[in-house]
């Protein structure tokens, strides 16, 4: 039927027909601009069933949204982002029949319908999933690759590997559903986020101006992302929050912490999860070829220089070692040839490294430089992650029922005196021996079962090994870039 409403008045006639034309250009007027999803446009375009006007005028849920949407103000965020001054007084229009030539009843129901459909989903899938996407976020920010020709970019370099859920076409058709059943509450009560964090950063909001607030509410916009494997608090797990260059090893009843180098601003270290499943002790290292193109190929030939540094170079196909003076620059920047440190001391690697899965071959590990544990801003390393304290680390993966006898076996390996008597009377009966290359490497390869949980993150405000929640500097700029994805969604 055109008209779905009893009023005799034409003025104050609801007419579908009119409604859906306005609704219409309404979804024409924010396309190109993602201010709605798609859902949105297609379920007006489609002319299906209104979802908030009907024949008596407004239905009560918008009542009961525009409850939950000036609660977001506390939330820090801006009222106008969710239309609530327009839906306020379209709502009181409609009910009091306050129209005019510029606001006509079906004007105001089909602005009022949209508005509240759009607030809705907006609202809802923000608080749900959070308002900004990590994955697009970051990992296009930093440009890996370039067309030299056109100067298009080919690469990003990826930067967030924390798998989380993300909001889908088929999220949005639920909530739309969700209005049709009248769910509009438990709704907007279910997607509000949970988490200890995040009502702790609302907590904090309060009266916090300027930076403080733009940092506690970056911090806020990653307390709603739901990762798939969140960060327990109990069981054994470490920590890496890169922010603060620091390491947190949390067992049963005790904490191992330490400071860490992490990735500089061009080799940022990634956020993942993994499962550090073995250490190597006295590893190669492989060098990546982003440092064989700016440091190694320019030396090719220079026999001095590699064997001070301990290079060796092997072809990648039969993995036979080749003379450094039959290896030119054009060959070593093809890609078919393995430059390798040897294990040992002074390798960039250290004595031991902490090895897990993950999609950027990085790593925890030992370093030949300890120095840079004394510099506040330790962004330094090639993506790696480097440990203060390498052999408490060890300990700790291994667990507190470890052979002594294997422990001492690692201490040995890498230069570190042993600490049982099997241990102190190996190395008096092979004192003679100190000399012999690898004499002393009596463990290379340590499996780890069970395997310890691993989180490499980037939070600006975080615990500190006291437990206390801490700001720490923006590092990699990764609030700076969220903020300005934030900022138009809050005040």
């Amino acid at each position: 039927m055109e008209a779905f409403s009893d009023m005799k008045t034409p003025d104050f006639v609801l007419d579908l027909d009119v409604i859906r034309q306005q609704l219409r250009q309404q979804v024409k007027a924010d396309s190109g601009k993602t201010a709605a999803p798609n859902t949105i446009h297609k379920y007006y375009k489609a002319e299906n069933m209104l979802l908030w006007v009907k024949r008596t005028g407004v239905d009560s849920k918008a009542d009961t949204l525009l409850k939950w949407l000036y609660g977001a103000e506390e939330l820090g965020m801006k009222k106008g982002v969710f239309h609530v001054d327009e839906i306020e007084q379209d709502m009181q229009r409609l009910r009091t029949l306050d129209f005019d030539s510029q606001n006509s009843i079906n004007t105001v129901a089909a602005r009022l319908e949209y508005n509240l459909t759009k607030s809705f989903v907006r609202y809802a899938a923000g608080q749900r999933f959070g308002f900004t996407d990590p994955y697009r976020m970051l990992n296009q920010l930093d440009v890996e690759k370039k067309d030299t020709a056109t100067g298009n970019v080919m690469k990003y370099r990826e930067l967030f590997d924390l798998p989380m859920e993300r909001v889908s076409a088929s999220y949005y058709e639920s909530l739309l559903l969700k209005i049709k059943n009248d769910s509009v509450d438990v709704c907007l009560k279910d997607v509000q986020p949970q988490g200890k964090y995040y009502q702790q950063m609302k907590q904090m909001l309060g009266k916090a101006t300027g930076e403080d607030r733009k940092r506690i509410l970056c911090n806020m916009e990653r307390g709603r992302w739901r990762y798939l494997r969140p960060i327990p608090e109990e069981g054994k797990r470490i920590v890496v929050n890169i922010p603060a260059f620091h390491l947190y090893a949390y067992g049963t009843d005790s904490l191992l912490d330490m400071k860490v180098v992490c990735g500089n601003a061009k080799t940022k270290t990634p956020q993942l999860t993994s499962n550090i499943e073995w250490m190597e002790v006295n590893p190669q290292w492989v060098i990546p070829m982003s440092i064989i193109e700016a440091d190694v190929a320019k030396r090719a030939g220079d026999t001095t220089y590699f064997n001070r540094n301990r290079y060796h170079i092997f072809d990648r196909q039969t993995n036979k070692e080749l003379p450094v003076t039959e290896v030119s620059k054009a060959m070593l920047l093809s890609g078919k040839y393995r430059v390798a440190q040897e294990g040992g001391a002074g390798n960039s690697l250290g004595r031991i490294i902490f090895r897990f899965k993950n999609n950027f071959s990085v790593f925890l590990h030992d370093t030949s430089n300890p120095g840079a544990f004394e510099r506040s801003q330790r962004s330094m390393s090639h993506g790696c992650v480097r440990v203060a304290k390498p052999f408490n680390l060890c300990q700790f993966v291994l667990g507190a029922d470890a052979d002594e006898w294997l422990l001492d076996r690692i201490r040995i390996s890498m230069g570190l005196n042993p600490t049982t008597q099997k241990g102190i009377s190996y190395l008096k009966d092979h004192a003679d021996d100190h000399l012999k290359e690898g004499h002393h490497k009596l463990v290379s390869y340590v499996p780890l079962k069970p395997s310890t949980p691993l989180y490499i993150i980037y939070y600006t405000i975080w615990n500190d090994e006291n437990g206390t929640l801490r700001t720490w500097p923006d590092v990699y700029g990764y609030d700076k870039a969220m903020w300005e994805q934030l900022r138009a969604y809050m005040q």
